[in-house]
């Protein structure tokens, strides 16, 4: 089976697309994926960097670009469907896969001028302008949240979770094991949180006189690192500053409490690894839906929710000293994490990916 996964943009769109990959090479050795995406986003990088082929097409966004923006990604979007066509009739996928983000529109697009099968998946609990349109036309519908099902068609949409890559399984598995101090991971997504940087300093500085050791790995992003480690070094705080965390698997068994953003990939990572969490959403995500994933979560008691507005090192201390004094809490947000959790949506796109496929060479040959 030859797949076609297409999107990108940001790490919420990537690594779902990096994990559906690792899920179809292992199912058997002539099973081959090809990424198509922009030179700009992360997508660029990190999908070479997971040893996967990646061509590029012209494409920018749309939606909240201005007005000037709106029309020159509209003048580019014909340029890039006939880039898509040339790309998959080289390629000459079975399936196309669109994860969001610029690319996926010409890329799925052009997959069904030509007759391919095409699927969309949809990360967040509420859908993106390109998988909405998109969802239209694709013959499979993917959504990790039933809030965002209700605005595809049901007879082609299936409620499977985000998929997760191999790396973090093992966290899924893993027995919970108590540690003599209490350990806490703050992170904002790969580029930082200035917010909750800045938040984490002050509660952190609030919580030094507890007599319990407090643990803390803190993910800054590359802009704030060095404030955020001198910070710490004139409270007198023990904590290890890092910009960037590269074995985020090992970084989630680490940790007793996770502090950090409601995108998508993170919040399935979260409830995949089994860990409890404050979550604060960015205010600013497109149609606020980093609020309605982390609703998610807090409406089954898997997480704990502080809006950014409401956002204070005071406020962070006090959720952070509760948790503390209620172990049985924490320990109830970890079961339900892990009930809300989907290992398997990966696997599961995957054997609908494969339906089509069937489906497809069962239509040419009819």
């Amino acid at each position: 089976m030859r797949v076609v996964i297409a999107g990108g943009g940001t790490g919420g769109h990537v690594f779902p697309g990096i994990a559906l990959a690792e899920e179809v090479v292992t199912r058997h050795p002539a099973n081959e994926v090809l990424f198509v995406g922009t030179r700009r986003g992360l997508e660029a990088t990190l999908v070479p960097k997971a040893g996967y082929p990646i061509e590029f097409v012209d494409v920018t966004g749309v939606k909240g670009k201005g007005l000037w923006g709106a029309l020159a990604g509209l003048f580019r979007l014909p340029r890039a469907v006939v880039q898509s066509v040339r790309i998959l009739r080289r390629a000459r996928p079975d399936v196309v896969v669109g994860v969001g983000g610029y690319a996926s529109f010409p890329v799925v697009l052009a997959a069904c001028f030509l007759g391919i099968p095409t699927a969309i998946q949809e990360q967040n609990a509420f859908p993106g302008l390109t998988n909405r349109v998109l969802g239209v036309f694709a013959r499979a519908v993917f959504v990790a949240f039933d809030e965002a099902a209700t605005h595809f068609p049901a007879r082609k949409t299936h409620v499977v979770g985000n998929p997760i890559r191999k790396a973090l399984f093992e966290n899924f598995l893993r027995p919970r094991t108590r540690h003599e101090s209490f350990r806490i991971l703050v992170f904002g997504g790969s580029q930082g949180a200035r917010a909750i940087n800045r938040a984490a300093i002050e509660a952190f500085r609030l919580l030094r006189e507890r007599p319990d050791s407090l643990e803390i790995l803190h993910q800054t992003g590359k802009a704030d690192e060095e404030e955020v480690r001198r910070a710490y070094e004139e409270e007198g705080i023990a904590a290890r500053v890092v910009s960037f965390i590269e074995d985020m698997s090992a970084a989630y068994a680490w940790a007793d409490l996770v502090i950090c953003r409601a995108g998508a990939t993170t919040v399935a990572e979260i409830a995949v690894c089994k860990k409890a969490s404050i979550l604060v959403p960015y205010p600013h995500a497109a149609n606020d839906h980093q609020t309605l994933n982390a609703k998610a979560l807090v409406e089954k008691g898997a997480a704990r929710m502080i809006p950014q507005s409401e956002l204070t090192g005071a406020r962070l201390a006090e959720e952070i000293r509760h948790l503390l004094e209620h172990p049985e809490e924490r320990e109830r947000m970890e079961r339900m994490a892990g009930l809300f959790g989907r290992p398997e949506a990966a696997k599961e796109i995957a054997d609908v990916c494969a339906t089509l496929v069937i489906r497809g060479r069962e239509q040419k040959a009819g």
